[in-house]
């Protein structure tokens, strides 16, 4: 059975927008976004691929799924050590709030993005430079003499 097409301003009227945007490092993020604060993002990396910005979020979680190519995930453990780990298509992370943390993208990865959680409208996303200084000093080589040692 298929339905009919949702127009736009009924999506809007439900509280649903649509939020396309080209990043600052060139990663194409498509976005549905919820007035309660939840959200479905795709984003395709750039031709360079890199980190995106560290942070962490007080009140929702995320959850990230890896459609095609690999993606490295890194977090600040409760101890303060740097926790990193390669993920591949159709592997999948789930990110608690107050875990500091960033995804490392290698050119034209494709990943998903839900976001979920107490249903505020408030932006709930907070930089976090301790992480930022650990991640964005790893380069792509790095990461994959990381991933050797393991």
């Amino acid at each position: 059975m298929t339905g009919t097409k949702i127009s736009m301003e009924e999506a809007h009227l439900a509280g649903i927008d649509v939020n396309f945007e080209r990043m600052k490092n060139g990663e194409k993020r498509f976005r549905l976004v919820s007035t309660d604060g939840s959200s479905y993002c795709r984003t395709i990396a750039s031709e360079r691929g890199g980190w995106q910005n560290s942070h962490y979020h007080k009140v929702v979680s995320e959850f990230y799924v890896v459609q095609s190519g690999w993606i490295v995930y890194a977090e600040i453990s409760s101890k303060g050590a740097l926790n990193v780990s390669f993920l591949h298509e159709g592997e999948c992370v789930a990110v608690k709030p107050f875990v500091h943390h960033n995804i490392f993208l290698p050119p034209h990865a494709v990943i998903h993005t839900i976001k979920y959680g107490n249903g505020s409208p408030d932006i709930d996303w907070f930089p976090s430079k301790e992480l930022d200084q650990h991640t964005h000093k790893l380069l792509e080589d790095d990461l994959f003499k990381m991933g050797k040692e393991d």
